[in-house]
Order: structure tokens, then sequence, then C-alpha cells
């Protein structure tokens, strides 16, 4: 096995252990495979860190529940920041197991950490397919229940992630209702 088969191989058997089995897969897991899917129709020539990160981008997400932080955007932002900063040191360990060298463990922690998002081509395209991933997979039981000037600001915030590119190529892809079409105009 090559040495990013070992990584993805030792990732999703850490995602396996997620208890949400809703959907019949832990949820942990099948997310990493759909991003992995995601990643591979929108950049089919991706670096092994890019891989790396997409499929390790909520690897054992549920050990830090959103309810371990305080209620309101404070303790949202604060729970992403922690997680984004789990998520780089638990995949950079399984990576320097692998035998990658500090450089690729520090391009995809800074990846999952999100720094450089807009400036650095690698983390906006692990962006633009989280967004892509969103969209396809989540948006839709997100929405369910919620009113429709919460899910206009929440879409609009995906389609300000994105890159030009990919919030054209959501255009075409997805069937967005008008106001959500507008906020991938824009």
């Amino acid at each position: 096995m090559s040495r990013l088969a070992d990584v993805l191989a030792a990732i999703d058997e850490a995602n396996d252990a997620d208890p949400d089995v809703t959907e019949g897969t832990p949820a942990a897991r099948l997310y990493g495979e759909r991003m992995t899917a995601e990643l591979e129709r929108l950049f089919p020539d991706a670096s092994d860190e890019l891989r790396i990160a997409a499929r390790g981008q909520h690897i054992e997400r549920w050990t830090s529940p959103r309810t371990s932080y305080p209620e309101g955007r404070e303790g949202y932002l604060t729970w992403r920041r922690d997680l984004g900063a789990f998520h780089a040191r638990r995949v950079g360990g399984i990576m320097a197991d692998a035998g990658y060298d500090e450089e690729s463990v520090e391009k995809v922690g800074a990846m999952l950490r999100k720094e450089g998002i807009k400036r650095d081509a690698e983390v906006q395209a692990l962006e633009d397919v989280i967004c892509f991933t969103f969209l396809r997979w989540y948006f839709q039981p997100f929405a369910d229940g919620r009113d429709a000037a919460s899910l206009e600001k929440i879409v609009a915030k995906t389609a300000r992630k994105m890159s030009a590119e990919a919030r054209a190529r959501a255009l075409k892809e997805f069937e967005l209702p008008e106001p959500f079409a507008a906020s991938f105009r824009a």
C-alpha cells in the first residue's frame, strides 16, 4: 500500500468509531468519503496533501461536540478553531507515522485550520470541496425546519467562502432557487 493509501485507511479507521450511524455508516467516515468523491470530481489532479486534508477534515469530530462550548457566535467560532487545530494535530500524527515529512504535515495542517483561505490555492480548493459537499449532501437536512431568512444568510456565507469558479460551477450543478442563486452570482 502507498503512504497516501495508508493515511486514508487510518483516517477511515479512526472515523469508524463515530457512534452516529444514522445513514448506515459512521457519519465521520461517510463525510470523509463524500469529501473525497467531491474532490475527485472538482480537482482530479489534487496533491496527496489536499487528498488527505479532504478525507481528514472531520476526523473524530464527534469527540468534541458543539454542545461542549458556550452558545452564540463566539462559542461557535472557538469550537470551529479548536476543531481545526485538533484535526490538524490528529491527521498530522497519522501522516508522520506513514512517513510524510514535516513540510507536508504542516501543509495539511494549514489547510485543516483554514489558514490562507482566498490566498492559498489548495486551502481554497479544500473550502470549495467542503461547500460542494455541504450543498450536495447536507444542505437539505440542515434546511428542514429553518426559516427562509436564516437559510438565506447561511447560503450567502457559504457562497462567500467559495472561489468565483466554484460559485459559477455550483450555479450549473445545483438548482438553487432565488434568492439563494443570487448569492452565488454576487
